[in-house]
């Protein structure tokens, strides 16, 4: 039945009329609820309210898949423009972002650049900048980018997905380069030639990573509101006396919010992902599909007053 679940939602986020339905009619509905805001400027508002109950945030400016270079330059413009506004408001904030949102699919070269002006920026303010992983035929790529802007500038980091077979090794690679990591189990639909396709096998594989990236000494964020991999998390901690300050949990905007809560009174940090902009719709289908249970927390979200 899950794996019926998942590829019904996965399906949903394809679907070009919904998505155009949700774009045009939707957004206010979702605004406050499962993004911050169509824009980043609307968004303030609530990444304020959430640092003042003790929560961090990380933002992302949904959309992906850019196959145009003015486009991708225009993204550029505006996440420049984000960290320039985190700064100013003095908003306690990091930025996601994903490489193909700045031209991954067109030119190598081309995301260089964007990525470059974006760290510059970044590292001058000194904001966190997350490059987000995507589907396993991008995998590659974005660690070897990843691996190329860690050698230069100290503000970037990336996210590896446990799902996939190959993962365990990348994190191993990884953990020379001293790095902030957010670990996921992995939103995207792949083959079995890559991925494990039963969830038993990824929850295990994820608890061995947060094991690996915790004992390796990396700044981890363990990105998941299974709260079987929470309090293995806390085990973890206490049995290895690892500062609470080498890791946080991160949780999605408008789930699981009084887990988010109890967390940060229990002195834990906690990161919430706040996307904003118009394409939410393929988003949300696709968090659906990670995890039923995400649905019961998503609806009870979207229905809170």
């Amino acid at each position: 039945m899950e794996a019926v679940t998942r590829d019904f939602f996965l399906f949903l986020s394809k679907n070009k009329t919904l998505n155009h339905l949700a774009q045009s009619r939707g957004s206010n509905f979702a605004a406050g609820k499962i993004i911050g805001g169509t824009d980043f400027a609307s968004s303030i508002a609530y990444i304020k309210a959430l640092n003042e109950q003790g929560l961090l945030v990380t933002v992302d400016h949904l959309g992906e898949f850019v196959d145009s270079p003015q486009v991708a330059a225009e993204r550029t413009e505006e996440c420049i423009e984000t960290i320039r506004m985190i700064h100013r408001e003095g908003l306690d904030s990091q930025v996601s972002l994903k490489m193909t949102s700045l031209g991954l699919d067109i030119d190598r070269e081309l995301v260089i650049a964007n990525m470059t002006r974006i760290l510059d920026e970044a590292e001058k303010l000194d904001i966190m900048v997350t490059i987000d992983m995507e589907d396993v035929t991008r995998c590659e790529a974005t660690l070897e980018l990843f691996k190329q802007f860690k050698k230069q500038y100290k503000n970037v980091s990336t996210v590896l997905q446990a799902y996939l077979y190959r993962t365990e090794q990348d994190l191993k690679e990884l953990s020379r380069l001293n790095p902030f990591l957010r670990l996921v189990k992995g939103a995207y639909k792949e083959s079995p030639e890559h991925a494990y396709p039963d969830k038993a096998d990824v929850d295990t594989n994820y608890m061995r990573l947060i094991e690996q990236s915790l004992l390796a000494g990396n700044y981890t964020a363990i990105a998941s509101h299974d709260e079987n991999m929470i309090e293995f998390t806390k085990a973890m901690q206490r049995k290895h006396k690892i500062p609470l300050e080498q890791f946080e949990f991160q949780m999605l905007y408008g789930m699981r919010t009084s887990l988010q809560h109890e967390l940060v009174k229990q002195g834990y940090r906690v990161r919430v992902y706040v996307p904003y902009g118009m394409d939410w719709y393929g988003y949300f289908m696709r968090r659906l599909a990670e995890r039923p249970a995400n649905i019961a927390f998503a609806f009870k979200g979207m229905t809170k007053k």
